[in-house]
């Protein structure tokens, strides 16, 4: 097969714009076999955004050869091609138009996009942009948007895909070509013909023994592990924790040449042993570069081995679990004098269900079209080669796969638990009999509440806690152990059961049913045809709701106030909006209509269970009960919801203002979930360890043991359960951060303020930018401000080089902006929420962090306000007891974002004068780790960065 891989540069994207440069590489049998390039005269200017994205100008082209030339040159070699290109839709239309404008025939041979390919082939990666996948791929790509070096990098990319696919199991590629039809899709075309190539040369299938129910597959069977360590060898650790310490720090000097003790891990290790062996709970701050994970890990896995006690570890991301699982396990796994099991469970929506794929796969079952099928050839590529089946392993590129995915995903409702074929190769199972018969557990704090809302049926028995990042767990107790309920997911559910005469579980049951010709199949139609109806007005009583619902949240919040432009509205029981009792009525109408729905398919259901193994409809009742279940608790969230019987819950709608309703969420949440966190873990674990690098404000920890329930017990005796330690952090703060206030900066008072603050703020980043070239994180706390401060802030560093980049307009995921903020020489990171914690960027990339305002939450959001009228009750001030301690907490995290490594030399300015003008000012100041701090007029900040980044490196 002869591919023809091509690249065009271009003055823009529309029909008008002209072609300045032509790539073309041709491949035949997997080689390069030729190249053309050239650039073309277009006749018309460059524009200066083309020029600064490809280095190519009006002088450049003066003299190039004009296109008819250009493209004379170009069509022998496209003769008999598949061409190819990365996004050749936008390729394929220049070339079309200049085929078209020189009087040749139109390009008709067969087309293919090497994004299609690489998200069905390689279904982990992160990026689609060519630079990226490059990288990703090991491929040199010299000069990104440049024809020749963009078309031979595809073209190495492409052949990377060539041999990928070759190495794919046959059964996977059988798959593929049976889900891309061949006859509408040159993708499925080339699939087809790549199949039929590899079924010719093998003769003996290698991949045979993986093969399960027609799937290639990368597990065995669960449950046949052999063990780890033999009884014998726990007799080679030693009684004493100091003892064994001593060995194993010998282990990592033998490992690590330039290992030091760092004295602040060493005294994390033995407060954590000394907790765990003395039945204690303790809450440990350890900051920045203390090495925390090991600092924990390293004494669980010793009590834990030692005792035979299972150990729990929760985190507060999925990424931090990630982390725990790649990079510190290994490194435990090869140091410890014994072998030890550790395994991560995270939620069970994050694994696949094979029974549910198998079945869509079947019934190719593909509502989204093109979509479906390219995230259902990701998944049969990736189910060839993953061991946990977990989505974080997976990139989708659209919103669309997602939504595929929450249609495979395992559920409780809808298992079969051991009557399902695929039990002993689930990869849910698997994850929890790992996690039953581990040493130690990693798991994460939405996963704790959700085992504690289960009755505690899906973490094992443990006594041993370690909660990582503890400085979320309130909220995000407050978070599980609340109701939320999105407009989306009652629709969806509703949809499930019944979209059209087509789609649903309830068509493609009676269909099924009226092949039978037994009475019962009869009269279970019977039952769907009645049904469906009242499905059908749920539907639509549920749509007039959640319509009349944002109205009202529209039109009583002001999304300026909030984070994101996120309109919120708390509802008051005894001040309901007048419109209330007419919101009841639909809600107790779809109260009625849900109940009688759910009562006739619940005695269905239960009349088919008897039946279901003599007409095969198992998994298909299965799924319809678990979709069931879903609606049972979707009325009971809305009814609680709209009867607001519980007053210690707060109630709040939430939305955005794009696509109305759609984005509806109702928010009901425990206003004080310190009773409960008593409940479930203080009084009954042997041993709760809480770690972050922010628990104490103002080197006090009342504010965090308050909000947990916990009373420190300050007078030595015996009896007390809890013990507060805070490390120091081992950076040399004094030498290597300056906090510089400038203290004439404006505040924000009244309309002007703002115009006045933001012109300052400016101008003032723009001199330290060009002082610091870039290498600059900005943090903000309103999303607005951060808009109105890029485009002023891209006007003046743009024509000096400086990239500005922005959150919520550059992009909005985190991880990508950080990484193109650490690839760009000299660059401006504009962040909100996300970025003040939990972005690393070590090293030169960040010399300069700027915190804009203080980050007190907004006073108006419905918890908030709720938390402050229980102080208020108490007669306490809410200000003090709440808002500052929050915010303090929060500045430190930000601030936290500068010195990764001990080698990090950097300042922070803070432009909120309220540091040094506030008798709460001093909390902020007093709870960083010992930097330098100073205040100057502004006109003095870049002089001194100059001087202060000017001295002795540390």
């Amino acid at each position: 097969m002869k591919f023809a891989v091509l690249d065009f540069e271009t003055t823009g994207s529309q029909p008008a714009d002209r072609i300045i440069q032509v790539g073309l590489v041709i491949i035949q049998d997997d080689y390069i076999i030729d190249r053309y390039t050239s650039l073309v005269n277009p006749g018309i200017g460059i524009p200066s955004s083309i020029t600064s994205l490809t280095g190519i100008d009006d002088e450049m082209v003066k003299d190039a050869p004009e296109l008819d030339t250009v493209i004379g040159q170009m069509v022998p070699l496209l003769q008999d091609t598949v061409l190819v290109g990365h996004n050749i839709a936008f390729d394929l239309a220049f070339l079309q138009r200049a085929l078209d404008e020189h009087g040749y025939f139109p390009f008709d041979g067969k087309v293919l996009d090497t994004m299609d390919t690489l998200r069905v082939l390689f279904p982990y990666l992160g990026s689609l942009q060519l630079n990226m996948v490059c990288q990703s791929l090991g491929i040199e790509h010299e000069r990104p948007h440049q024809a020749d070096s963009d078309a031979e990098a595809t073209a190495l990319v492409w052949l990377r895909c060539l041999e990928r696919l070759q190495s794919l199991p046959l059964l996977t590629l059988q798959r593929l070509s049976l889900i891309f039809d061949e006859v509408t899709s040159d993708l499925g075309w080339f699939l087809h013909e790549m199949k039929a190539y590899k079924e010719m040369f093998t003769s003996v299938d290698t991949e045979e023994g993986r093969y399960f129910r027609q799937f290639a597959i990368n597990v065995d069977e669960w449950g046949n592990e052999e063990p780890v360590r033999e009884d014998d060898e726990m007799q080679s650790i030693p009684d004493s924790f100091a003892e064994f310490y001593e060995w194993l720090k010998q282990q990592l000097q033998i490992r690590f040449e330039s290992y030091e003790d760092r004295e602040a891990q060493v005294k994390m290790l033995e407060e954590v042993e000394a907790a765990f062996e003395e039945g204690k709970h303790l809450m440990i701050e350890a900051g920045t570069g203390t090495g925390k994970s090991l600092g924990y890990l390293i004494p669980s896995l010793y009590y834990g081995l030692k005792k035979d006690k299972k150990v729990l570890v929760s985190t507060h991301t999925i990424n931090l679990q990630e982390q725990i699982r790649e990079r510190d396990i290994p490194l435990l796994h090869s140091l410890f004098p014994v072998g030890f099991r550790a395994a991560v469970l995270k939620g069970r929506s994050h694994y696949l269900c094979l029974r549910k794929f198998e079945h869509k796969m079947n019934l190719q079952d593909f509502e989204n079209g093109k979509e479906d099928r390219i995230t259902a050839g990701q998944m049969l590529v990736w189910l060839s080669e993953t061991k946990q089946g977990d989505e974080e392993e997976l990139h989708f590129a659209t919103n669309k796969g997602n939504q595929f995915w929450h249609t495979v995903a395992s559920d409780s409702d809808s298992c079969l638990n051991r009557a399902c074929p695929w039990f002993k190769r689930c990869f849910y199972h698997r994850a929890r009999h790992e996690s039953n018969t581990a040493d130690v557990i990693i798991t994460n704090h939405s996963m704790l509440f959700t085992d504690t809302k289960a009755e505690n049926r899906l973490l094992p028995s443990y006594k041993h806690l370690v909660i990582d990042e503890a400085h979320h767990f309130e909220e995000v107790a407050s978070k599980h152990l609340g109701i939320e309920l999105f407009y989306g997911a009652f629709l969806n559910t509703l949809w499930w059961l019944y979209k059209d005469g087509r789609s649903g579980q309830l068509s493609s049951l009676k269909a099924r049913l009226q092949r039978e010709e037994s009475e019962r199949a009869q009269a279970w139609s019977g039952v769907i045809d009645a049904v469906i109806p009242k499905i059908v007005a749920i539907k639509e009583q549920w749509d007039e709701l959640a319509e009349l619902l944002y109205q009202l949240l529209a039109s009583r919040s002001d999304p300026s106030q909030t984070e994101g432009g996120q309109l919120v509205f708390r509802i008051k029981k005894d001040q309901t909006p007048s419109s209330w009792d007419k919101l009841l009525v639909l809600e107790e109408n779809i109260y009625l209509n849900c109940s009688e729905v759910l009562k006739k398919l619940d005695k269905m259901l239960s009349e088919m269970k008897e039946l279901q193994d003599e007409q095969d409809l198992q998994g298909v009742v299965t799924d319809i009960g678990g979709t069931v279940k879903e609606l049972y608790r979707h009325r009971d969230n809305l009814h609680f919801f709209m009867t607001m019987p519980d007053d210690n819950y707060v109630y709040w709608l939430e939305g955005g203002q794009h696509n109305k309703s759609k984005s509806l969420q109702l928010v009901c949440v425990p206003i004080d979930v310190s009773p409960m966190l008593q409940q479930h873990f203080f009084e009954v674990k042997d041993s709760v360890i809480m770690t972050s690098a922010t628990l104490s404000v103002g080197k006090s920890f009342d504010y965090t043991c308050e909000q947990l329930g916990l009373e420190e017990v300050k007078d030595g005796s015996v009896q007390a359960k809890l013990k507060t330690v805070q490390l120091p952090s081992p950076f040399n703060y004094r030498q290597q951060a300056l906090v510089a206030i400038p203290r004439d900066f404006p505040s924000i008072r009244g309309n002007s303020g703002e115009k006045q603050f933001l012109d300052r703020l400016t101008q003032s980043l723009a001199e330290v930018a060009l002082e610091t070239k870039g290498r600059m994180l900005v943090l903000f706390t309103s999303n607005r401000m951060l808009k109105l401060t890029h485009a002023a802030l891209k006007e003046v560093l743009s024509p000096f080089g400086i990239q500005v980049l922005g959150q919520g307009v550059d992009s909005s995921n985190r991880s990508k902006l950080t990484r193109l903020f650490q690839n760009s020489p000299a660059s401006v990171l504009l962040g909100t929420s996300s970025f003040w914690e939990g972005v690393d960027i070590p090293g030169d990339a960040l010399s300069c962090l700027a915190i804009v305002r203080l980050p007190f939450q907004p006073p108006n959001h419905p918890l908030v306000e709720a938390k402050t009228e229980n102080l208020k009750k108490l007669n306490q001030n809410p200000f003090m007891k709440l808002s500052v301690p929050q915010a303090v907490i929060r500045f430190k995290q930000g601030f936290g974002r500068l010195v990764r490594t001990a080698n990090d030399k950097g300042i922070v300015i803070i432009y909120d004068t309220r540091v040094i003008d506030t008798t709460y000012g001093k909390y902020f100041l007093y709870s960083l780790p010992g930097p330098k701090i100073e205040h100057m007029p502004t006109n003095q900040l870049v002089p001194r960065i100059k001087q202060w980044m000017g001295e002795s490196d540390v």
